[in-house]
């Protein structure tokens, strides 16, 4: 297992250097002035070119792409002082470091991501093997038809109505808000719950019917029926041979998902007008801070491989055979 997971970190790295200079080089290939952009309207040449020079625009480009790449493991200058590592650069809008931007708006979309992945594959997984187990019978109808008619909604459709029904119109819960997790953990769990249960809504849906489908796929398989003929009864042969099985599959579709459920979290973010990395990324570009926009990227970017990475041994430790793969 150590192995397996020397060589993933390994793999993590390359291609976080790769999304590096792919995503550097895009940006700077824009034929834009930065230091005109960082400055603004009715900007003088003269400060223009202090700018330029502040920012290190005045080198070769390769010169800025490995002062980019060496900050992030061990700082840069910048005349508004030391960005400590990992430096991603500091914004053009409000001259602040583009790690601290960040690092102050993770929390919020990591709660956001963790709480509704554990809900849906909680709910789905659950309800997935709830409806194969009693498989024909009105409760499998019923899990069926409800995960059919959920997979249809939408975030930005179904959060306004959810609000408008628990929130404005009954009073029975209050508006969405983030609150951290160290100062309250109620509040916390009460003012993402709406959140974590709108974004999950689509997730569980579609998990439900996979887990049920990959179940009743693994009911069939030859060594569940020689189980069976043994004399071992049906609940012992559900959840010690078919139930790991059947988890491979989903455990395979929820790595290609990771990136799926930060889009996710980034509508959420604005269905609940909540302040993460989703509405600093669209803040960043829509104000052409590149520096902000291409850290919020790699950060990203990050965030998903580790993700990836995690699923990789969850998925090693249901099959063995992946880790000598």
């Amino acid at each position: 297992m150590l192995q397996f997971l020397i060589r993933r970190l390994t793999g993590a790295v390359v291609i976080m250097f790769l999304i590096g200079a792919f995503t550097f080089f895009l940006f700077y290939a824009i034929p834009q002035d930065f230091a005109q952009l960082a400055c603004g309207k009715n900007c003088t040449p003269e400060n223009i070119a202090v700018i330029r020079e502040n920012l290190g625009l005045d080198k070769p480009i390769t010169t800025q792409f490995w002062e980019f790449m060496g900050g992030i493991f061990s700082g840069r200058d910048f005349a508004a002082g030391h960005c400590s590592a990992p430096c991603l650069g500091m914004s053009f809008e409000t001259s602040e470091f583009v790690w601290d931007s960040i690092i102050d708006r993770f929390p919020l979309t990591l709660s956001l991501t963790v709480g509704g992945l554990v809900i849906f594959l909680t709910l789905g997984l659950g309800s997935g093997l709830l409806a194969a187990w009693k498989r024909g019978t009105p409760l499998d109808r019923v899990v069926s038809g409800a995960s059919m008619v959920l997979s249809s909604f939408q975030i930005y459709f179904l959060g306004p109505i959810v609000l408008g029904l628990l929130v404005y119109s009954t009073g029975w819960m209050e508006n969405p808000k983030y609150v951290p997790f160290t100062e309250n953990p109620g509040a916390w769990a009460l003012g993402m719950l709406i959140p974590w249960l709108v974004m999950s809504t689509i997730f569980t849906a579609q998990y439900t019917r996979m887990s049920r489908s990959t179940m009743i796929e693994q009911l069939q398989e030859e060594h569940v029926r020689t189980a069976r003929a043994k004399g071992m009864s049906q609940r012992y042969v559900f959840f010690r041979y078919a139930w790991r099985g059947s988890l491979t599959p989903i455990v395979t579709i929820l790595g290609m998902d990771l990136s799926g459920l930060l889009a996710g979290a980034v509508v959420t973010e604005f269905t609940f007008d909540l302040a993460g990395i989703g509405r600093l990324a669209v803040s960043s570009s829509l104000h052409k801070d590149l520096p902000l926009t291409m850290g919020v990227m790699l950060f990203g970017a990050f965030f998903i491989l580790m993700l990836n990475i995690l699923v990789d041994l969850a998925y090693a430790y249901i099959d063995p055979r992946v880790r000598l793969s």
